[in-house]
């Protein structure tokens, strides 16, 4: 007899030569798969030899192990389907070879059921009834095997099991956004991937369709045309999830940054014109998942017709193009498409005229995508079709729902050339999540959201103006194109402007919007970049931007793209702070234009006069503010908003002369974030000091404000960052109380390098780096500096660079910070004869470059 140790070499053995037969192209992926299930079942014979299984129990193969699909890593799930309830004789058995299977070096996951408990987890959870649907016999007691399937046959409800897996469908496309375009999918999981094609065995298992995608055709299910489409994509998959198991050396089924150029270089991809083999390879993947993603659609539509043949399917004609069925739009003629082209993008509108409907009929989605190619330049230039795809997006509902059809039934992409180029393209900015094409789509969902009401809480300002835009709709125009030139090489805001001047001309619109979506266009980045890498409470900043921006209608189109754009990229990239930047910028662009003065002077008047009635409604005299204020030059209260400055007079006018160090925070509610008052007699490395406490605790810069009073006291003010579910209250409370605790000591002790990114950002910096740059140049209003720094977000960052400004002698006004994602853009103001000399200048340069790509290096 064959001994557990012989066993295990012996399976090691096999598996090992399986794999480099395998990777050396001798076999094909489904050999693979079925060999390797081989080799684990005559395993289990020959551990069983030894270790036999107690009278009348089966072992039973089940999950993917039971459908003979066995995965390099994946799990081997087994069930031990036992007659009775085991006596404690046949409990240890069963504990001896389930030990025994783990000594053998095998990843199993066993589960030991009567056929009594396999019903009852089964009617409890879908999963284990799925389990049960393509459970595998063995070896052992047959009969057993047999009365379990004979029971659950019985037992199985296709029209329950179908609402249950319909459930999990949508359970399991929420978990990924809805979309197969996630920068890394996961390969068995996500929309369109491997798991849409079990769900379809499954349902077919459930309502004995018995012969793979063949017994679907021949229940008028699928066409043979998908049944071929689908069975190469399976074949895709089954190959795509091997060698991605391969690559891991483990069961992990996400296509992370870090493997894409790895499986790229496996399936032959080589970079092209600019192009990364990465991408190449990721448009394929999109490509195939889509089509998997498609048919599921059209699969789940017709069992759901088949299983509820009860269901409303009264038709009801509504013009001699169209009919309802139930709650779906139909075609009534095959041929209608040939007959009428424009019926192609009609159709769509028709779809919106019915809000009540819930979709098109999977004949009406099949024939649209079997004559797309109608779709050709005569049809583009017809003014008919022009109109119809027009009043689609001037629609009141339905604009995202038909766009993402439009796409997914390749009608856009033929409709608007450009965007099959976007189809699928990766975004290497660190902030995206999305592929260029769905992160369009989620701009136009966002902006669609501002005109729904139930959704004004989200953003008051955005919605307000939304309702008030004449010819709102054009925005969806201006998002269609925004990013549309990505990809090509050159500036991408350039090429789209070009792009979109040439549909819109095309499309006959009013010359005022051709020249606003061309505006939009080609300055979409404009308002970020001001509200997030400049001081907004500079006149010249906001006078300059109101020049750019030219008329209000321009102000208010690029503040609705701007919002939506930012919130598109990613759920995690906007937050209240960047949404209080970017009001803040758009409501003192609109006291300009509204006539408003806004020169220095006159800011300075009307902040004063705004903080004094906030001072005023405190209950400080007018001695107590005078006495604070006094102490304050002109920057300082340009510097700040007159909220902020009748704060600081509120808390600190006590201290006026003292010698003490005062730390005073509180909760900005409005912008969601945490505001840091430190006054004290200047010192020297005051400022390292703060950055080095901040970095220590792991806190997040915002925003930072450095200003020294006229009789030498440092009032330095900061905004940071806590994460969700933290108490702001208890922050604030440490914060005060420990950080005079670091400002007071003498000797500066640096802290501790540590690295707190992990996860899709981290891998994401590593694959797509970005070089660290910085830019330095002399500001043309007076003696101050600007100092524009571009990295990978590391910790540290800010603290590292206060510790150069101390070493170089070199005074910080302010520090405007942006995170994107991974990617940091920070802006400083910075003043010290030192930077007078060339040589000194290079010098800081250099010292800065050299830390930043250690901090990256770390990291």
């Amino acid at each position: 007899m064959t001994s557990l140790l012989e066993i295990k070499k012996s399976i090691t053995q096999k598996r090992e030569q399986l794999r480099e037969r395998y990777k050396k192209g001798k076999i094909n992926a489904n050999t693979f798969l079925s060999r390797n299930t081989r080799i684990i079942d005559q395993c289990f014979k020959e551990v069983i030899q030894q270790y036999p299984l107690p009278a009348g129990t089966a072992l039973c193969a089940v999950g993917g192990y039971g459908r003979k699909e066995l995965y390099p890593y994946s799990d081997i799930d087994i069930l031990l389907l036992i007659a009775k309830e085991p006596n404690t004789a046949d409990q240890e058995k069963l504990a001896q070879l389930i030990q025994s299977f783990w000594d053998l070096g095998i990843d199993i996951g066993a589960s030991i059921r009567t056929i009594d408990d396999c019903l009852h987890e089964a009617k409890k959870d879908i999963t284990v009834e799925t389990s049960l649907l393509e459970c595998r016999y063995i070896l052992g007691e047959h009969k057993t095997f047999l009365q379990l399937q004979k029971k659950f046959k019985k037992f199985h409800q296709p029209r329950d099991f179908f609402l249950g897996k319909q459930l999990e469908f949508k359970q399991r496309y929420a978990r990924y956004n809805n979309t197969p375009y996630s920068l890394e999918p996961n390969g068995k999981e996500s929309p369109g991937a491997l798991r849409d094609i079990h769900l379809l065995h499954w349902l077919a298992l459930s309502n004995n369709m018995k012969g793979g995608w063949k017994a679907l055709v021949d229940a008028q299910l699928m066409t043979a045309k998908e049944a071929e489409v689908i069975t190469k994509a399976e074949n895709n998959f089954k190959r795509f999830r091997i060698e991605l198991q391969l690559i891991h050396r483990k069961r992990d089924d996400r296509v992370l940054f870090h493997v894409q150029p790895l499986l790229a270089e496996v399936y032959g991809h080589k970079s092209i014109a600019g192009k990364r083999a990465s991408e190449s390879f990721m448009q394929s993947y999109y490509g195939v998942a889509r089509l998997v993603n498609l048919i599921t659609h059209f699969m789940l539509q017709n069992f759901k017709d088949y299983l509820f043949p009860g269901q409303d399917k009264r038709i009801i004609i509504l013009d001699e193009d169209f009919q309802r069925i139930g709650h779906l739009l139909d075609i009534r003629e095959e041929d209608a498409f040939i007959k009428k082209p424009h019926l192609l993008l009609k159709t769509f509108l028709v779809l919106q005229h019915y809000p009540e409907l819930e979709d098109l009929s999977v004949k009406t989605q099949r024939l649209i995508w079997e004559h797309r190619k109608l779709v050709d330049t005569q049809f583009r230039e017809d003014p008919q079709n022009q109109e119809t795809f027009l009043a689609i997006l001037q629609q009141p509902t339905g604009i995202v729902q038909n766009l993402r059809l439009l796409s997914k039934l390749k009608i856009l992409p033929r409709y608007i050339p450009s965007w099959q180029k976007i189809v699928g393209q990766m975004q290497h900015d660190l902030f995206h999540v999305y592929t260029v094409d769905q992160h369009i789509l989620q701009v136009i969902r966002h902006l669609y959201r501002f005109t729904m009401p139930e959704y004004a809480q989200e953003n008051p300002l955005a919605s307000r103006l939304m309702a008030e835009f004449d010819r709102y709709w054009i925005l969806y125009i201006a998002a269609l194109f925004h990013d549309i030139a990505k990809g090509r090489g050159g500036d991408h805001s350039i090429l789209g402007a070009i792009d979109i001047k040439a549909f819109a001309q095309q499309h006959r619109l009013l010359a005022e919007d051709i020249e606003l979506l061309e505006f939009l266009v080609a300055n979409h980045l404009l308002m970020s970049t001001v509200a997030q890498k400049k001081d907004i409470s500079d006149p010249a900043v906001i006078n300059d931007f109101s020049k750019a921006v030219k008329t209000r209608r321009h102000l208010d189109a690029l503040y609705l793209l701007t919002v939506a754009d930012i919130r598109g990229t990613s759920p995690k990239v906007w937050n209240n702070w960047k949404d209080q930047l970017l009001q803040n910028l758009y409501q003192s662009t609109v006291q300009l234009f509204e006539g408003d003065t806004f020169d220095r002077q006159t800011i300075l008047s009307q902040r004063k006069t705004e903080a004094k009635h906030l001072i005023q409604a405190v209950g400080l005299t007018d001695k107590q503010r005078d006495d604070f204020w006094h102490q304050m030059d002109i920057a300082y209260f340009l510097r700040h908003e007159a909220e902020d400055i009748a704060w600081h007079t509120q808390v600190l006018f006590p201290y006026v002369g003292t010698r003490q160090t005062i730390v005073r925070a509180r909760y900005a509610a409005k912008s969601d974030h945490i505001q840091i008052v430190v006054f004290t007699p200047d010192q020297p490395h005051l400022f390292e000091k703060i950055l080095a406490y901040f970095y220590q605790h792991h806190l997040n810069i915002l925003d930072a404000r450095i200003h020294t009073s006229i009789d030498g006291y440092a009032l330095d003010s900061f905004s940071i960052s806590f994460n969700e579910g933290e108490n702001p209250n208890h922050l604030i409370h440490t914060i005060e109380k420990t950080l005079v605790k670091a400002i007071q000591q003498e000797n500066l002790k640096p802290p501790k390098s540590f690295t707190t990114k992990v996860g899709a950002e981290a891998r994401q910096s590593r694959i797509f780096p970005i070089v660290p740059s910085i830019t330095l140049r002399k500001d043309e209003y007076g003696s101050t500096w600007l100092l524009s720094i571009t990295t990978t977000d590391c910790p540290g960052i800010l603290y590292h660079l206060a510790h150069l400004l101390s070493k170089h002698h070199i005074n910080l006004h302010m520090a405007k910070i942006m995170t994107l994602g991974e990617r940091a853009e920070d802006i400083f103001i910075i003043e010290s004869p030192y930077l007078d000399n060339e040589k000194n200048q290079l010098s800081f340069e250099r010292d800065i470059l050299d830390t930043l790509n250690h901090l990256i290096e770390l990291k």
